[in-house]
Formats: structure tokens, sequence, C-alpha cells
């Protein structure tokens, strides 16, 4: 309590007791209310000291006349850095780096020089964030995000010791054109791995067909019918194509004791046999055999052919020509014109002579006429 509060005090005091003493002396108080009045003096004083000596409020009293003063503006060491280029882990790609850097002196002792605490905090900053990145591939910048959020957030001091410094709102990015490229990247990336798994594949497949199904004929009959174990009596059928399969696959003509199952291969032919049919050796060699087209797909005049093979009809004959120009009448007169023209046209040869058991030919009546 400052000492003019007590002075107040004290001066009401005796003022109370000189009113107190009058007021007793002019109605002429008993004797006994004299020691009462002195004790309520001596208890007022009391009290009024004490409640002087309580504080009015929370600020001083000595403040309390003295006008407000304005608060300083603390101090804000803190400084914002946007698109920094860091490095990853793959050369030309770079992050974006951009934080809010916050720091703090260090120790410094009163002989050292003047320094820029921020630049030493950003620096430091920088450095600890460039080994974070410089492990971390680009298409994974939301999670080294996440690494130097975590990395940068404690106050660390620089190497000088000078500033102590930590990262708040770390941002890492990558351009648009980057991130095109490592899209574009990863895309085709992805579609070798399926081609290269596409073709390694079939290359085992095309090796278990070569080297294990169609190694012979008798692996080929095996293989097919493991798989149609309930068929069996077709696997017999099936023989001359697989045996014609197997002979295909390895590169190798057809084995003798297969050839007749293959319809429309026969065994080689003799010259002294007019009847016997191309051999299937012609499929495979420029030797004396001759291919023939199988039988679902050869033409009118191609069976015209063979017949006239079988019939012992010499190539560039007459009688062969003669026969074929019947054969296109009688086609004709059935009103087959397209196939009549075939035949004309593989056996061009010019009209033969009139016979006497068929009369004259209709073609000589219509010129006549």
């Amino acid at each position: 309590m400052s000492s003019g509060h007590k002075t107040m005090a004290g001066f009401l005091t005796v003022i109370g007791g000189l009113i107190l003493t009058i007021a007793g002396l002019l109605v002429d108080w008993p004797r006994w209310v004299w020691p009462l009045v002195a004790t309520l003096l001596l208890s007022g004083a009391a009290f009024a000291l004490r409640a002087a000596s309580r504080p009015s409020g929370p600020i001083p009293q000595n403040h309390m006349l003295e006008p407000d003063l304005p608060i300083p503006e603390p101090e804000r060491w803190e400084r914002v850095v946007s698109d920094v280029a860091l490095p990853s882990s793959i050369p030309d790609y770079d992050f974006l780096f951009s934080a809010t850097v916050r720091w703090c002196p260090g120790d410094t002792s009163g002989d050292t020089p003047y320094i820029n605490p921020g630049a030493l905090a950003v620096d430091a900053v920088l450095d600890r964030a460039r080994r974070i990145t410089a492990t971390q591939p680009p298409h994974r910048s939301s999670l080294a995000q996440h690494q130097l959020n975590g990395a940068l957030g404690t106050m660390t001091a620089d190497p000088t010791g000078r500033v102590k410094a930590l990262a708040e709102d770390v941002t890492l990015r990558l351009t648009e054109a980057d991130l095109a490229r490592l899209h574009k990247l990863s895309t085709v990336r992805k579609d070798e791995e399926v081609w290269e798994h596409e073709r390694n594949y079939e290359r085992n497949k095309r090796a278990y067909l070569g080297d294990d199904v169609f190694k012979d004929t008798g692996s080929a009959v095996m293989w097919w019918m493991a798989k149609n174990d309930d068929h069996v009596e077709k696997a017999v059928d099936l023989i001359g194509p697989l045996a014609q399969l197997s002979s295909a696959v390895n590169n190798t003509e057809l084995p003798e004791r297969f050839r007749h199952l293959i319809r429309g291969f026969a065994p080689e032919q003799d010259p002294q046999q007019g009847d016997a049919e191309p051999s299937f050796g012609a499929l495979f060699s420029d030797g004396p055999f001759r291919a023939t087209p199988a039988y679902d797909e050869a033409t009118t005049a191609d069976l015209l052919e063979r017949l006239m093979d079988r019939l012992g009809l010499e190539e560039d004959s007459d009688a062969r020509a003669a026969f074929a120009r019947r054969v296109a009448d009688a086609l004709r007169a059935q009103g087959l014109e397209n196939v009549a023209e075939e035949v004309k046209q593989r056996f061009d040869a010019p009209p033969p002579p009139p016979d006497p058991e068929w009369g004259p030919d209709p073609e000589d009546n219509d010129e006549a006429a």
C-alpha cells in the first residue's frame, strides 16, 4: 500500500475520534461508554488500513493514471518460398517446392559478424529438402510431400549454428508437361510389359506344340486322345490329318505309311499303271509329281481334267480336246453356260471333224443357217 493511502486512513481515524469525543462531552456519556468508543475507533482504523492495502484491479495503481501506450508489433521470423526446383531421382524431372520457412536466432557470441538469418534459414531448409527429394521418383510427389512435412517440421540448427529453422505448409508438385510425359511413359511401359508376356506365352506355346505335341504322329495322336478321351474311335479318322500336321510342323515329308489316309493324295504314279493318281510328294517337290486341288476346292474343269487323265487321254491331243468340247456342249444344253464356258477356256481347241455317228455339229448348222 502507498504512503498516501496510509496517511488518508490515519487522518480519517483522528477525525472520527475527535467527533466522538466532542459528542460524548456534550451529552455527558457514562464512563463505561468511553472504552467502547475507543475500541470502535481502533477497529475502524484497522479496517480502513486493510481495505486500503487491497489492489483495486488487474492494473497496478501506479499505472492507472498513465495513458495507454501502443503495443509494439512482434517481430515475425518467417519467409515464404515458392516453386523452387528440387531434383528427383530421375534426371530432368524436377519437383517444384513451396513452403513457409520459420526460424529463431541460435547461439551467437558478441563478436560474430552481422548475418541475414532469413537467408540462412531458407538455405538450411532447402538443403534438408533436397536430400529427401533426390531419392524420390517424380511420380510419387504426393508421398514425398508428406515426408517433407514431417522431416522439415522440426526446428533444427543450420550448419553454422547461428539460426534454427523449420518449414510449414510444404507443397511439392510437377509441371503439367512433366506429368503428361510420365503418364505417357507409364502407359507405354505397361503396354510393353503386356506385349512381352503375350510374346513369351506365344513362344512357349509354339515350343510346346512343336517340341512335344507334334514331335511325331504318335505324339500328336496321344495329345488329341488326352483331350478327347471319350471319342477314341474318332482318333482313328484323324490319324491322317494329325500325321500331315506333324510333318508340316517339322518341315518333313509325310511318311509313306500315312499317305493313304490323306484324301486327294496317292502313292507315286508308276508309268506302267495308267490308273494311278498323283502322289503326296507332289506337294513337297518339283519332280515328276503334280499337285492337284482337293475335291472340295476343285472346279468342274479340274474334275474333268482328272477324269481325262484316268481315261488315258493325253494332253494336247485331238481326242482330249474333242472330249472336252462334247462335255461343254452337253453342259450348255443343260443351261450351265458358265460351267461350259469354263471348260471351253480350259481346253480350247478347234472343233473336230463331223462324226457320222453323232451327225453334224450343231454349231455348223447354225453357221450354215
